[in-house]
C-alpha cells in the first residue's frame, strides 16, 4: 500500500478552521489546566533549591548576607536562568512573588512549544494538544513548572523549532526567525541540548530532499549559534577559552566519560531529583507507566501514519531529535536526574499523541466502542495518578530536606558563625551557606572556615578539637555542625 499526499485540505474552509480552533482551544485548555495542578501540587512558597540558589544570587537581594559573588557559578552553568528570572529577582527577595512569575512563564512556554504542531500536523492538529497533556502531566514538568531551572524552556524550544521546522508549504521569514528563537532559547538554556537539537535539525535541512531548504539550515545554524555565543563570550573572559570552559565543566561534573548510566534513567524516572550516585536505586513498577506508554503509543502513532507521508516523516524525524537529546545523558554524564530528558520527552509525546489519537479512533470503530474506550480511559487515568502521585511525593521530601539547611543555619548562627562567615564541609555546602548567610569556600581555598558542616563523616584531623553539635529534628540524618573552640 503506497503512501499518499496528506496535506490536501480538509472538504471545506470552514470545516478546517472550525477544527483548528478547537484544536486551539484544547491546548489553551490544557496549559491552563497544568498551571493550576502544578500550583496546587508544589507550594509557591517552597524554599529554593541549591541550582536556584546559584542563579538567584546573581541579584542583589538574593545575596546571602550581602557578601556579592559568594555563591559560586560554575563551569557547566549558563545566565538562561538569570535572564528568565531577572524581572521579578533583581528587585525582590519574595519566592512566592518569583514564583508565580517562573509557572506563568513555563505555562506560555508549554503553548508556544506545542502551538506549531497544529499546522506542522494538518491532518491532526488536536495532536498538539494531546502532546502537551502528556507531557505536561509528567511529574517532572509538573514540580519544575515554578523553578528556577533550564530544562523546561530547553525543551520548549526544542520542541517549538522542530513544530516550525517542519511546517508545510513555502516557509516565510517569520516561520525561520522562529525556528532560529525555538533553537537560540534551548542553547541559551543548555548550550549541549542546544547542539544536540541542532545536528540532526541541520543534516535533515541539508541532506533529506523533502526537508531540503537553504532558509530552514541557515534559521537552525543562525540560532544555535545565537544561543551558544553568551556561553563562548563567558568562556574566553573568565576561562581561559572554550575547550578549558569544558574540561572544568567536566571535572565539576565528575568527569565526563562513555558511562552505562541508560538504565539509570529508568530507576530515576520517580526520583530523586539528583541520582548521584543512582547504585542501590532500584526500578518501582508504576513509575515506569510512562516509558510503557511511550513504548505503546510512539509505535503506534508512527503506524498510523505511515500512509500519510509527509505526516509519518515529520513524526519520525520528531522521534530522532528527541533521541539526540538524550544521547549525551546516556552515553557521557556519568550521573543521573530525571530533568535531563524533558526535552527528549516533550518530542517523543507529538508522536505518542498520534497514537492517543489512533487508538480513540480505532475504540470509536470497534463492536465494543464503551469498553474500549473505557480501557483506554483507565490506561490514561492510571498514567495521571502516578505522576500526581510522585510529584506530591517529591515535593514532599523536596520541602523537608530544605528545611534542613534552615535548620542547620539556626544551630550555626547559635554558635556565633554570623555574616561574614565561610563555610565547608563533606556535603552541599552552597544552600547551607547560603541559609545561614555565608559564603561557600570554593575549590582550592586557603582561608581558615568559619565552621564546618559534616554528615556522616568524621572531621579532618586539623578540626579534630573544634565542637561538635548534631543539628536536631532533622528530615536527613546525621548533620553536624563543627566550630572552632572558644565560639558562643
Amino acid at each position: 500500500m503506497t503512501a499518499v499526499e496528506d496535506r490536501t485540505p480538509p472538504r471545506t474552509e470552514r470545516t478546517r478552521r472550525d477544527r483548528e480552533r478547537r484544536a486551539r482551544q484544547l491546548l489553551l485548555g490544557v496549559c491552563a489546566l497544568f498551571a493550576l495542578v502544578s500550583v496546587a501540587l508544589v507550594p509557591l512558597d517552597l524554599r529554593l533549591g541549591w541550582d536556584e540558589i546559584v542563579y538567584a544570587s546573581r541579584f542583589g537581594p538574593h545575596e546571602p548576607g550581602g557578601a556579592p559573588g559568594s555563591v559560586p557559578f560554575s563551569a557547566p552553568r549558563t545566565r538562561g536562568v538569570p535572564v528568565l528570572i531577572a524581572p521579578v529577582a533583581a528587585w525582590s527577595d519574595s519566592v512566592v512573588l518569583l514564583r508565580v512569575w517562573l509557572t506563568a512563564l513555563a505555562t506560555a512556554a508549554l503553548y508556544l512549544g506545542f502551538a506549531p504542531w497544529r499546522r506542522a500536523l494538518p491532518r491532526f492538529p488536536e495532536a498538539a494538544g494531546v502532546a502537551a497533556a502528556l507531557y505536561g502531566s509528567l511529574w517532572i514538568t509538573l514540580f519544575y513548572a515554578g523553578a528556577a531551572m533550564p530544562n523546561h524552556y530547553t525543551a520548549m524550544g526544542a520542541a517549538a523549532a522542530v513544530g516550525l521546522f517542519l511546517r508545510p508549504g513555502p516557509s516565510r521569514p517569520r516561520t525561520y526567525a522562529g525556528i532560529a528563537a525555538g533553537l537560540a532559547l534551548a542553547a541559551l538554556m543548555r548550550p549541549n541540548d542546544g547542539v544536540a537539537v541542532a545536528l540532526p535539525l541541520l543534516a535533515a535541512a541539508v541532506l533529506v530532499p523533502l526537508w531540503r531548504s537553504r532558509g530552514r539550515a541557515l534559521a537552525v545554524a543562525a540560532g544555535a549559534a545565537a544561543g551558544l555565543l553568551p556561553w563562548v563570550v563567558e568562556a574566553y573572559v573568565r576561562f581561559g577559552g572554550v575547550r578549558e570552559r569544558l574540561d572544568d565543566a567536566s571535572e565539576v561534573q565528575g568527569g565526563l566519560r562513555f558511562t552505562d548510566s541508560a538504565l539509570h534513567q529508568f530507576t530515576a524516572i520517580d526520583g530523586p531529583l539528583l541520582c548521584r550516585p543512582c547504585t542501590g536505586d532500584g526500578v518501582r513498577v508504576p513509575a515506569l507507566s510512562w516509558w510503557v506508554l511511550l513504548a505503546v503509543f510512539v509505535p503506534l502513532g508512527l503506524w498510523s501514519a505511515r500512509r500519510l507521508r509527509r505526516t509519518g516523516a515529520d513524526a519520525l524525524l520528531a522521534v530522532a531529535v528527541g533521541l539526540c537529546a538524550a544521547l549525551p545523558y546516556v552515553l557521557l554524564v556519568p550521573y543521573t536526574t530525571p530533568r535531563f530528558l524533558l526535552p527528549t520527552h516533550a518530542l517523543l509525546a507529538v508522536p505518542a499523541a498520534l497514537g492517543v489519537l489512533a487508538a480513540v479512533r480505532w475504540a470509536r470503530r470497534v463492536r465494543g466502542p464503551v469498553l474500549a474506550g473505557g480501557v483506554l480511559a483507565v490506561v490514561l487515568a492510571g498514567h495521571l495518578a502516578v505522576q500526581i502521585t510522585l510529584t506530591s511525593g517529591n515535593t514532599r521530601i523536596q520541602a523537608a530536606a530544605r528545611q534542613d539547611w534552615q535548620r542547620v543555619a539556626e544551630v550555626l548562627h547559635r554558635h556565633g558563625v554570623r555574616p561574614p562567615c565561610v563555610l565547608r564541609g563533606n556535603t552541599t555546602v552552597i544552600p547551607l551557606a547560603y541559609a545561614a548567610g555565608c559564603e561557600a569556600a570554593p575549590r582550592g581555598d586557603g582561608r581558615p572556615p568559619s565552621a564546618l558542616v559534616l554528615r556522616g563523616h568524621a572531621p579532618p584531623a586539623w578540626a579534630r578539637d573544634w565542637i561538635r553539635v548534631p543539628v536536631p529534628d532533622t528530615y536527613s540524618p546525621g548533620w553536624e555542625v563543627h566550630v572552632p573552640p572558644g565560639s558562643p
